[in-house]
């Protein structure tokens, strides 16, 4: 076991208090040493994508954060609206720690041979818990970086690339031909785009911008549509039914968009067909996997009877598919680590910068082309 482990460190955490606001802080916790099974992992990298955003802002607008505290330990504070106050009930008064993912050096390993063999290895963890400097950590949740990648190689190895497969794994066992996808500009859509480049399969990508399309048609995809555009529908409409694609993922919620993928996906089953009153009896499935736009989501119902609209959530998946189809995923993960897999960065900062306002105001807007890492030992 490593030597020159400090007994305590600092984690980022975050907490909504009874008066209805959130506070995120730096906290000094004790680091904890390995037992059987465990190893303790030096947090090198953490990024902050969007699902770490509603933990640590609990529905708070970044706008409004203030800072309390000295600039070494910052405090912000934020009122909370009354939806986001009502949401958070069950964990007023409690100091939670956050990050999904990272990655980092395993610096002490539990008596065991399992733990031992990490000893040294950079590893990727998911879990939660990871703006922290020191992780503990189950020896069997490590993922084994590929030799000469870094830390910041793997720190995005689980949430992005393993949605991409997960998205791409439920196409294929409910049994559709295509996917469309919105918000396909953003590091995670991408990501989708070179998997399915890779494997033959037909995507239908939503943007909202020319610069977007550019970014995507540069990566080889056939299909990109600007929801800016007047003829946004059109477009839509075309791409799917040359496609056949039957299957969305959301990453909006609110609005009219899932709406409209609804709309051109019947538009595309019913063209030439024998009129029905009840629509196409195609399926039509769309599941709404993000919250960019918190506001209601908007179904004018004018697709016929044979259609959903779902939440999808990672880990509600990976909990479905069970353990080996989730090595396998990880595996592939591992194997494309800096190519298919890799992700982009616009700007790294340290725990406490990882507080500044206008760190957190700049993360908070979930912009396409936005995304921080976190360094927790800088």
């Amino acid at each position: 076991m490593a030597t020159d482990i400090p007994d305590r460190a600092l984690e980022l955490r975050t907490e909504v208090t009874p008066d209805a606001t959130v506070r995120l802080f730096l906290e000094e916790v004790a680091v904890a040493r390995p037992g059987p099974g465990q190893v303790l992992v030096r947090v090198e990298a953490a990024p902050i994508n969007p699902s770490d955003l509603g933990l640590l802002l609990a529905g708070a607008d970044p706008a409004q954060l203030q800072m309390e505290g000295p600039p070494g330990r910052p405090v912000l504070v934020a009122p909370l609206p009354a939806a986001g106050f009502r949401a958070a009930t069950a964990r007023v008064g409690l100091s939670m720690p956050a990050g999904n993912e990272g990655a980092g050096t395993v610096v002490a390993v539990g008596p065991d041979d399992e733990s031992a063999a990490l000893m040294g290895r950079t590893v990727a963890l998911a879990g939660g818990s990871m703006y922290s400097q020191y992780r503990l950590a189950a020896a069997a949740e490590c993922l084994v970086l590929p030799p000469g990648s870094t830390a910041r190689d793997g720190a995005s190895s689980f949430v992005n690339p393993m949605t991409v497969l997960g998205m791409i794994e439920t196409m294929r066992t409910e049994g559709h031909p295509a996917l469309v996808h919105t918000a396909a500009a953003s590091n995670l859509g991408q990501m989708l785009q070179r998997v399915c480049l890779e494997d033959g399969i037909p995507l239908v990508n939503i943007v909202r911008s020319a610069a977007q399309v550019a970014i995507l048609s540069g990566m080889g995809a056939t299909h990109v549509c600007d929801s800016s555009r007047d003829d946004f529908m059109q477009s839509l409409t075309a791409a799917v039914a040359e496609t056949s694609a039957t299957l969305g993922f959301d990453a909006i919620g609110g609005g009219p968009m899932a709406n409209r993928i609804l709309i051109a996906m019947e538009a595309a089953a019913s063209s030439g067909a024998a009129f029905s009153r009840y629509g196409s009896a195609v399926h039509k499935q769309v599941y709404i996997y993000g919250g960019l736009d918190r506001g209601p989501t908007e179904l004018t119902r004018s697709y016929g009877m044979a259609w959903a609209v779902g939440g999808w959530l990672l880990t509600n998946f990976l909990q479905k598919v069970g353990l080996d189809t989730m090595k396998r995923m990880r595996q592939r993960v591992a194997a494309g680590l800096t190519t298919t897999f890799a992700s982009r960065y616009t700007s790294t900062v340290n725990l406490a910068g990882a507080l500044d306002p206008a760190a957190v105001a700049a993360y908070g807007r979930q912009a396409t082309g936005q995304k921080y890492l976190i360094l927790p030992n800088d």
